[in-house]
């Protein structure tokens, strides 16, 4: 009784870590006047509580300077892949393309990445 208490108690522990990393799916950009954009971004994360969860996601330069952040203020247990828009994000001139990038509250970076080309109008 004491091994299988032990073992449950292991697996409650760690499970929050088997959600693994968040990925981006989907990015939607629109262009507003000069250089201001929408963005509409899916993320897709195993969401387990409130330890591991998918918490924001980026708007990253070439040079992988952070453009913006989206903050999700929740997890998304029950609502999975989720969208999240972002609006009047100002880009720097000659800003071409980005990379949109999730980050979870345990493995922070490192799943899909989406590259966007920004549309001109």
């Amino acid at each position: 009784m004491k091994i299988i208490l032990i073992f449950i108690l292991s697996f409650l522990c760690h499970s929050s870590s088997l959600a693994g990393e968040a990925d981006v799916l989907a990015v939607d950009v629109k262009k507003n006047s000069g250089n201001t954009y929408n963005f509409s971004v899916t993320v897709a994360h195993n969401d387990a509580n409130w330890d591991h969860f998918a918490n924001k996601w980026e708007i990253i330069a070439i040079d992988e300077t952070i453009l913006a952040t989206r903050v999700l203020q929740h997890p998304h247990v029950n609502e999975q892949p989720f969208t999240r828009s972002l609006s009047g994000v100002k880009l720097p001139d000659g800003t071409e393309s980005v990379t949109i990038r999730a980050h979870d509250s345990v493995h922070k970076y490192g799943g899909k990445v989406v590259t966007v080309k920004l549309p001109k109008k």
